[in-house]
């Protein structure tokens, strides 16, 4: 017997990692007095958008080896794995170059990390539709 999770009890839970990231990445920036990891924050919210607005355009074939592939949505994915690749690095970028100490740059890469995951789980969770529930969103 599936047990069935109600989307409430979902979202709460993905706002709960979300606040986890965030959490994370503030703690590894006040813990150490040093606030360069912010820009992590940035850079993982930011990745998402990309992939959003170019995946609205449509193809025939998602086949790579067909010549009529969906380029628009290939620089969405793009730009978003540029996006989170930098937002990876940018914590051992700053590590390197000694301005963040290891912890602060584990604390922020974890804390990006979940923050990035987080809202694509959103994205994946409100893209499927809900209209086959026969609850509805909050069981009415």
């Amino acid at each position: 017997m599936a047990l069935k999770v109600s989307p409430l009890t979902k979202i709460i839970s993905l706002s709960g990692f979300l606040a986890l990231g965030f959490l994370l990445v503030i703690l590894s920036c006040a813990l150490f007095h040093n606030y360069y990891p912010l820009f992590d924050i940035l850079i993982f919210l930011l990745a998402p958008i990309p992939n959003s607005l170019f995946s609205k355009h449509n193809a025939e074939s998602h086949d790579f080896m067909n010549e009529s592939s969906n380029n628009v949505q290939d620089v969405g994915h793009f730009f978003t794995g540029m996006l989170v690749t930098s937002g990876l690095a940018l914590p051992t970028v700053f590590y390197h170059c000694q301005l963040i100490n290891h912890y602060s740059c584990i604390m922020s890469t974890t804390g990006g990390v979940i923050i990035y995951l987080s809202i694509v789980v959103f994205s994946w969770f409100f893209n499927t539709g809900w209209e086959d529930d026969e609850d509805g969103l909050f069981g009415y």
